[in-house]
């Protein structure tokens, strides 16, 4: 089975400042664009930090704080590579309590960035997609099973399996693997079984 990964969904172009950037020009470039976020990067386009709406925000309350890019900014960044499995990268927003990744490629320039919208892909997969990811990935490829042993019907991102099985043993295996799917919102078990 593949799981999209961060290059799958990320967009390629990210919204960048430099560490002297004004913090009028963030808020000008997070209305402009309609994100909640921007990287503040180098010379070379490497990620030195990010300034959120939040740090704004923050530091309108407080009154001082920064006046610059370079001095509100929280750094260092946390960034995703191109390669890291949508999971994993969840799990970092996660962990760390953020919107949005800059995407760095294996010389930690900034090539993307990963919002959580972004990930919304992953629920919005058509069913047809996923059917067919079911079918040759998991039931065929994986488990060995013969197309015809297992019937597939996915509506709305929900899995429907029903058939005849020699092994119960396969009814975990089955509904885990099948739910790992990217855009599998459930999976429902009708399959019976022979034991």
């Amino acid at each position: 089975m593949r799981h999209r990964s961060v290059a799958d969904l990320m967009t390629p172009t990210t919204v960048s400042v430099r560490p002297d950037a004004s913090l009028r020009e963030i808020a000008r470039l997070l209305d402009e664009f309609d994100i909640t976020a921007v990287c503040v990067v180098d010379e070379a386009n490497r990620p030195l930090g990010v300034v959120s709406e939040r740090d704004l925000v923050r530091r309108q309350a407080n009154g001082g704080g920064g006046n610059s890019a370079g001095e509100l900014m929280s750094s260092p960044a946390v960034v995703a590579q191109p390669e890291w499995s949508a999971v994993r990268a969840v799990r970092v927003m996660d962990r760390r309590g953020i919107k949005r990744l800059p995407v760095v490629d294996e010389t930690g320039v900034v090539v993307g960035v990963l919002s959580r919208s972004d990930l919304i892909q992953l629920f919005l997969r058509r069913d047809h997609a996923i059917q067919e990811e079911v079918v040759e990935d998991v039931l065929t490829r994986t488990l060995r099973l013969a197309p015809s042993a297992v019937s597939v019907d996915v509506t709305e991102g929900v899995v429907t399996l029903s058939g005849t099985l020699p092994d119960r043993r396969l009814a975990p295996v089955i509904e885990r693997l099948c739910g790992s799917v990217d855009g599998v919102a459930a999976v429902v078990d009708r399959i019976r079984y022979d034991d």
